[in-house]
């Protein structure tokens, strides 16, 4: 299987040295820097080459898939390049896979009530067109989604006759030494989902938005992170699961920490969150590009960085044995491990495997399908499995269910 993997960041470079582990493809690594393409080939395999691309430019996308002969786009990039790459790889009649889906955009006259345009929309519209041709756009398939929208499809499947809720939950013990302020992945991304409307699905409601971290909580997390505040944040899981698992209700929750929805919320006030390019001494800068670009690249933290990351599933219902059942399906990786292992730092270790494992069952043909499909649409036992065999178990906790 030859890829053409869109992106060399801290996700991508991540995603290139997983697969040169496993053999079973070939990588054309694109990036608008070539140093960075080039580098991350360099670190990851001798087999690999590197090519400049700007991810915008659907045609120069196109062409070089059909260059370089590719079976599959990998979209390492962020979610303002998805569409021009999705398009493309439609095009090019070649399975495309993603991490996170198109951009969503705020109801204009009721945004905490109502859905306006959502994560995802713009690719499900082109649904038909994919299937016609036969060919298969698997969306969301990182860790969160991807790796959660697994385990909901585990559980409907295994260990759950009906599902009441299916909540993702997200929590970290990560330290950052030497920075008072240094999120762990994309800035971009994190304040374009944190500072959304976050969506909710119920069953008797469809899909629905609430304010920013709405719904605050405390969940408990295993192997020892222990109890963190998650609150509401906007995530394709609750756009993907309730089209193919039955349930009543489906949120995300992440557990950002006082001091981090502090600063969002500043930035937002001063509007600096915007994406909308503003003058700046004769420039135009988006002020959202300036904030990242003020900040450390989540990538290079990997030596600064301690501690575990956490991505799971919490799922309660009716059990197969007929009595209630609440489970948590999770996956956590240890910084020190990936670091030692990958050279990569935890969360962005733990987002790209997944990519990996899926291509590779894509090769085999343990996975099939044709359409726009999201990861819980396919059978979730040979994605568990090879995960554990990448070295990188999941784990499943039972819960006692709280009185209703």
């Amino acid at each position: 299987m030859r890829v053409l993997l869109v992106g060399a960041g801290g996700v991508g470079t991540a995603f290139a040295r997983i697969a040169a582990d496993r053999r079973f493809a070939d990588l054309v690594i694109a990036d608008y820097d070539l140093a960075r393409a080039q580098h991350a080939a360099q670190t990851a395999s001798d087999r690999y080459q590197a090519v400049r691309l700007d991810a915008r430019d659907e045609n120069a996308v196109a062409g070089l898939l059909a260059e370089h002969g590719c079976d599959a786009l990998m979209n390492a990039t962020d979610p303002r390049f998805v569409m021009p790459l999705f398009r493309a790889a439609l095009r090019g009649d070649v399975t495309y896979l993603d991490m996170a889906m198109s951009l969503s955009h705020p109801h204009q006259d009721a945004p905490y009530l109502q859905t306006g345009v959502k994560l995802g929309d713009e690719q499900f519209e082109l649904a038909d067109q994919w299937s016609e041709r036969g060919a298969l756009a698997l969306v969301g398939i990182g860790v969160e989604p991807g790796l959660s929208d697994v385990f909901a499809r585990h559980a409907a499947d295994t260990l759950f006759t009906e599902i009441d809720q299916v909540g993702v939950r997200d929590g970290a013990n990560l330290v950052v030494e030497g920075y008072d302020f240094a999120p762990t992945f994309s800035i971009w991304t994190t304040i374009e989902e944190c500072l959304n409307p976050p969506v909710i699905w119920q069953a008797d409601r469809g899909w629905f938005t609430t304010e920013p971290f709405s719904e605050p909580e405390v969940f408990t997390f295993p192997a020892g992170i222990g109890p963190v505040e998650c609150v509401n944040v906007e995530h394709e899981e609750v756009l993907l699961i309730p089209r193919w698992v039955k349930a009543n209700r489906v949120t995300f929750k992440y557990g950002l920490g006082e001091e981090f929805i502090g600063v969002l919320r500043t930035l937002h006030k001063l509007g600096l969150d915007s994406t909308a390019p503003v003058a700046v001494g004769g420039a135009q800068v988006s002020p959202r590009d300036v904030v990242a670009a003020c900040l450390p690249d989540p990538a290079g933290l990997g030596d600064r960085m301690s501690g575990l990351t956490c991505a799971g599933t919490w799922v309660t219902g009716t059990g197969t044995d007929g009595g209630p059942g609440e489970v948590y399906l999770y996956h956590v990786v240890d910084n020190a491990w990936s670091m030692a292992e990958y050279g990569s730092q935890a969360v962005v270790w733990q987002t790209a495997v997944n990519p990996v494992v899926a291509l590779e069952l894509l090769d085999s043909g343990a996975w099939t399908g044709s359409g726009v499909l999201g990861p819980e649409a396919l059978p979730p036992g040979p994605f568990l499995d090879l995960l554990t065999e990448y070295g990188s178990p999941w784990a499943l906790d039972e819960r006692i269910p709280a009185a209703s």
